[in-house]
């Protein structure tokens, strides 16, 4: 791809990404500030610190800081994604590039977001230790790093295996790598359960199952959404309109006479 069609697919993914922020910001109002309320509440009422103000105010956090946050990752993810689809067209396979633009934000899907979610998954207020979320948050952009690295190793390794196994036993073979040293980390890096004594757990289930949906959403938002503008981008005129614009441009004009 030249640069002018990498820019434009830039510029695409990063208009995917905010139409899907915009949509994710939607469900993470409807389905996460029910559990993030109960969760503030269940603090407030089990914390020995009073008359503390807010820097900003819970109803500017769930609707304007919300959505800002929302949006602003969707565009990141817009333009990463983006970057990806121009790196892998025509060479993960003959998938076009709607099909390329799918891949993609499935693999990140599941490399980003449910590869660490299922190790450490996101917790509500009120729960976890302050003295252990520097360690948890960088456990947890590990966790990211090697989950990415990995899928794109499992790519790598399916690729190289195909000429001799055959792409369907190539792709198994390398799914079952990308599992088994998943699995490894799972096993080797260290858990947290600092849910406090008396938190409801349906909060925490709840909790989580939101986030899943915001993320879930937001990816398949921008798969559907990526996906169509980087085919229209990909795909040039038909056949019949060429012809019909040549025939426009070769037919003479009404003579003079």
């Amino acid at each position: 791809m030249n640069s002018i069609s990498v820019r434009a697919l830039l510029v695409r993914g990063m208009l995917a990404g905010l139409i899907a922020g915009a949509v994710a910001a939607l469900v993470a109002y409807v389905l996460g500030e029910g559990p993030v309320d109960a969760a503030i509440a269940f603090e407030e009422s089990h914390s020995h610190e009073h008359g503390g103000e807010e820097l900003v105010s819970r109803a500017v956090q769930s609707t304007a800081g919300l959505a800002t946050a929302l949006l602003l990752f969707g565009v990141a993810v817009g333009g990463v994604a983006a970057l990806a689809h121009a790196t892998a067209l025509g060479r993960i396979g003959s998938f076009g590039p709607r099909a390329t633009a799918a891949l993609i934000s499935l693999g990140g899907l599941l490399t980003v977001y449910v590869v660490p979610y299922l190790k450490y998954p996101p917790n509500p207020p009120a729960v976890g230790d302050p003295e252990t979320i520097g360690r948890r948050t960088a456990l947890y952009f590990l966790m990211v790093v090697l989950s990415v690295l990995l899928g794109v190793a499992a790519v790598i390794l399916g690729k190289r295996l195909a000429p001799r196994l055959g792409k369907e036993n190539a792709t198994v073979a390398a799914a079952a790598a990308f599992v088994g040293v998943v699995a490894l980390a799972y096993a080797f890096l260290p858990s947290f359960d600092e849910v406090p004594k008396g938190f409801p757990a349906a909060v925490v289930w709840d909790f989580r199952l939101a986030t899943l949906a915001i993320h879930v959403t937001l990816w398949t938002v921008f798969a559907l959404t990526f996906s169509h503008l980087a085919g229209r981008l990909h795909t040039g005129p038909t056949p019949a309109r060429r012809d019909h614009s040549r025939a426009s441009v070769a037919q003479p004009g009404p003579s003079a006479d």
